[in-house]
């Protein structure tokens, strides 16, 4: 029986599970979540998570509720070595990026976009502040190498590429960060890739 996925897709999170189970091939049962209805919040999807949120990931009798942990999840699950490596070194890398994409990234590009697109009540020149310094960490690092972890697309490139992609609907854009831009095209080149809006 197919994983399921409590969706929304506008949502850069979601999006970052539907997209890593299309790159493995992975079949994917898609429940979608009248995020605006407030259902997130509401049984059965609040039985699943309490926490509120989305996505919440379910296999069989594994539920999980963050990105990233489903990333990880479905990586090692299905990927085999090559997108969450076992090795310590090279693990500890991808968990770096990881990291970047639930902080710097989402207090960033991801909250200006919630503030501009969806009306929430963030301080905007904060968020893009924190959007000019990690874009401009992420260009430096990324012009000098293709991936963010590895010598290769990992998780850390899945985790962290849609809101930096999808910026532009919080006013957050590519233009002065060429070698992002770069690596965003590389992604969408990737065989079996998928988009989202405003991608």
């Amino acid at each position: 029986m197919a994983p399921v996925l409590y969706d929304l897709e506008v949502s850069g999170n979601c999006y970052k599970v539907r997209l890593l189970c299309a790159l493995l091939g992975v079949p994917l049962q898609l429940v979608p979540v009248d995020f605006l209805a407030g259902d997130h919040k509401k049984p059965p999807v609040s039985d699943l998570n309490p926490f509120g949120e989305l996505p919440v990931f379910k296999d069989g009798d594994l539920v999980l509720r963050d990105s990233q942990a489903i990333l990880v999840y479905i990586a090692r699950k299905w990927g085999g070595e090559t997108w969450f490596p076992t090795d310590a070194a090279e693990m500890a890398r991808v968990c770096e990026w990881l990291m970047v994409a639930a902080n710097e990234i989402a207090r960033g590009p991801n909250d200006a976009r919630l503030h501009d697109k969806f009306g929430y009540d963030l301080d905007l020149g904060v968020a893009r502040a924190k959007s000019a310094r990690i874009l401009g960490l992420m260009d430096a690092h990324l012009a000098r190498t293709p991936w963010l972890a590895l010598d290769r697309p990992t998780i850390a490139d899945i985790a962290c590429m849609p809101y930096v992609a999808i910026g532009h609907e919080g006013g957050v854009t590519l233009e002065n960060y060429p070698a992002v831009a770069a690596w965003v095209q590389r992604i969408k080149s990737l065989p079996g890739f998928i988009t989202m809006p405003a991608l």
